[in-house]
């Protein structure tokens, strides 16, 4: 790697003990970074339906390194020469998300649970903590830009593997989720498979790629498609910005083809959010790209658009929506019962209520965990947005400016479709946020102005 390619902050020296430094670019074979690539192979390649024997869906491949990783942090914090002492506000956001949703765990039981709610309450618990590992993982343990930028190729990647499978489903009309597994491994349940969708579109289905369903699997791909065009802009070799242009293509060519209405919203949020850090050329190239690729989207698959545009001018007609409408009705009820603690985390369980499923994260959110839930989830999105914003103002580096506001644009969406489904229901969801919410603590840390913070390394005993 020419020096050219290296991060500047990279090349300072790091505290490991004292009077003692060592190079920051310094890091094992198997570091964070390593198993946060691991991880994201994991959760994009196998089907979201593919788990572990005898497990629920916590035991998803990509969760249970999850889990592992929390347990890896939570380690490290019992010696000072292994944790990262510095500051790092993710780390209290974390804390007061995580806190409540064990208030919330504990009002539930003093309320009293049926079989079905303790057990989803447990799953709930299990989840959220593969959940903050991820988090405190990303934000703790990436050691320098170098190896944020990997995890970063490897995000990309691996949603541009997701977003072939969907095409491949979409065009060829073949489910290839049903063959990606691995031995030991088992299929929960049936996959999502193929939908019709649309009034009159007796042609048209959605398709999920690997995720679990057609909603989760359009918001990641709006949540990938910036972080691939930045990679497109900013990339060393010129075959390699080739390549991950062709992503970031796949990825915005793939959320119409999911027939989702959340993913368009994403999609143009990340647009709007991330327009102004973009020149008047690049503005001007991708608004020809991207007619292009509605054009080609419109030959290729005849009547998506027109289903599109007839399900974002139903209303009240389109029986989704009717359906949300009519969830909602119950929302009043439950949280007039319990508005400060809630019912208990995940307890909300459709087999007990006449299948109601309340697809807003945040009303799901107000009845499951309260006032003090929602306060919670959204100081998460709000310090990611803070911290990231700080580090877009302290950097100088064009390419650090634009990937900070891909890290705002991404929590922008999380905040927004949260409205519109339940989102923190689908683990593929969920672990990318959680991956991203980790690098807004990241370059916060990396742009810090004293230097003993932005260099932080794990401290080992000089010999």
């Amino acid at each position: 790697m020419s020096l050219t390619s290296v991060h500047p902050v990279d090349f300072e020296p790091s505290l490991i003990g004292d009077s003692t430094y060592a190079s920051r670019r310094r890091h094992t074979r198997f570091d964070t970074a390593a198993w946060l690539g691991f991880m994201l192979v994991l959760l994009y390649v196998l089907p979201g339906e593919v788990i572990v024997p005898n497990m629920t869906y916590a035991g998803r491949p990509a969760l249970l390194l999850s889990l592992m990783l929390c347990c890896w942090w939570m380690m490290t914090r019992l010696n000072p020469r292994l944790a990262m002492t510095g500051p790092q506000p993710v780390r209290w956001a974390v804390f007061a998300y995580f806190t409540t949703l064990l208030i919330s765990y504990l009002a539930g039981l003093i309320r009293g649970l049926t079989g079905v709610e303790s057990n989803a309450q447990n799953f709930a618990m299990l989840a959220a903590l593969e959940f903050v590992g991820v988090i405190l993982l990303a934000a703790d343990g990436i050691g320098n830009w170098e190896r944020l930028k990997l995890v970063l190729q490897v995000y990309v990647v691996t949603a541009g593997f997701m977003a072939m499978v969907a095409m491949v489903q979409a065009f060829l009309k073949f489910d290839l989720a049903h063959y990606l597994t691995l031995p030991g491994l088992e299929f929960k349940g049936g996959l999502v498979g193929f939908e019709r969708r649309g009034p009159g579109a007796e042609n048209q289905f959605r398709v999920a790629g690997t995720a679990q369903h057609y909603i989760e699997f359009s918001v990641c791909m709006a949540m990938a498609a910036p972080f691939a065009l930045h990679l497109a802009r900013f990339a060393e070799a010129k075959w390699q910005r080739r390549g991950f242009a062709v992503v970031a293509g796949m990825c915005a060519a793939a959320i119409p083809i999911s027939i989702s209405r959340t993913g368009i919203l994403a999609l143009a949020l990340a647009v709007l959010v991330m327009f102004p850090m973009w020149s008047w050329r690049i503005r001007y190239n991708l608004i020809i790209l991207g007619m292009g690729l509605v054009g080609a989207i419109a030959v290729a698959k005849p009547g998506v658009l027109g289903t599109l545009r007839s399900l974002f001018f139903a209303g009240s007609e389109d029986p989704s929506v009717q359906g949300r409408l009519l969830d909602y009705t119950f929302v009043n009820h439950w949280f007039a019962q319990r508005p400060i603690l809630g019912r208990g985390p995940r307890t909300l369980v459709p087999e007990l209520y006449g299948g109601i499923v309340l697809d807003n994260q945040w009303l799901y959110t107000l009845v499951t965990g309260g006032i003090v839930g929602v306060l919670a989830l959204a100081a998460l999105h709000i310090t990611g947005i803070t911290l990231a914003g700080i580090a877009l103002r302290r950097s100088t580096r064009e390419e650090d400016r634009h990937l900070c506001s891909a890290l705002i644009a991404s929590q922008v969406i999380a905040l927004v479709v949260a409205v519109t489904f339940d989102s923190m229901y689908y683990t593929s969801y969920t672990s990318t946020l959680a991956l991203l919410l980790g690098f807004c603590g990241a370059v916060w840390r990396f742009t810090h102005p004293a230097r003993t913070i932005r260099t932080l390394a794990v401290r080992r005993r000089a010999d």
